[in-house]
């Protein structure tokens, strides 16, 4: 009788476990189909999915820099997490993914579409529109980016540090020191779920100022494209 209790709860742990793995690969058909961008409004991002992939050690293992990118968009999954993994709110004081002297955050996130420029809004998790149209071509200097599925923007807001009168010689220094953080999340982010990803300093930059209507106190610090 003990013997056919054992064989009954060891049938059961198999079956759970073929039925979990058929559950995941039937949840990653859904989780990855590609977003379809229609009429250029705000657009409610999923709650960061904190399920591990692959521990920290292994994503820094597989951790690189890309330039080939396919052109599908990517999942509301996936953009929903690199943007919180970027710049999002992980705790109920308000504090970041990210570090950030003095908890000022002045880096402005914008996500860049086929359709259009969004504001990434931490406090309500979602992307807001700014401008309408595709302007990825403002986004870097290489061929790849104007056909890449999202290229972030990292923007610095200085009048931040100017109302909380950081030395303006630390600027630049304080904000890069942000925007890097923000670069590495996603890196090893996207190599936890194999996406592709990577940083760019180049970018129009006086052009993008201009569409995003910032005044002269923003600056454009760095971007990262990402894509499958």
């Amino acid at each position: 009788m003990k013997h056919l209790t054992l064989i009954t709860i060891i049938m059961a742990t198999l079956l759970s476990c073929q039925n979990s793995s058929t559950e995941s690969k039937q949840d990653a058909s859904v989780v990855h189909e590609s977003m379809k961008l229609g009429v250029f409004e705000i657009i409610e991002l999923q709650q960061p999915d904190q399920t591990c992939r692959k521990s920290l050690m292994e994503a820094m293992h597989l951790r690189k820099s890309s330039r080939e990118f396919e052109q599908r968009n990517l999942s509301l999954k996936h953009l929903s997490d690199i943007l919180w993994v970027a710049n999002g709110i992980n705790r109920e004081d308000g504090k970041r993914t990210v570090p950030s002297a003095r908890a000022l955050y002045p880096i402005k996130t914008y996500a860049v579409l086929e359709n259009g420029i969004y504001f990434y809004n931490p406090e309500k998790h979602r992307i807001e529109p700014v401008v309408e149209g595709d302007y990825r071509n403002l986004t870097g200097l290489q061929e790849f980016v104007y056909n890449a599925p999202l290229n972030i923007l990292f923007i610095a807001d200085y009048n931040i540090y100017i109302e909380k009168q950081m030395p303006e010689d630390r600027w630049l220094y304080l904000a890069s020191l942000d925007a890097a953080h923000s670069n590495q999340n996603i890196y090893l982010y996207c190599a936890s779920e194999g996406i592709r990803t990577v940083e760019r300093a180049g970018a129009k930059e006086d052009e993008l100022i201009k569409v995003l209507n910032l005044d002269n106190n923003h600056k454009f610090i760095v971007a990262q494209t990402v894509g499958y």
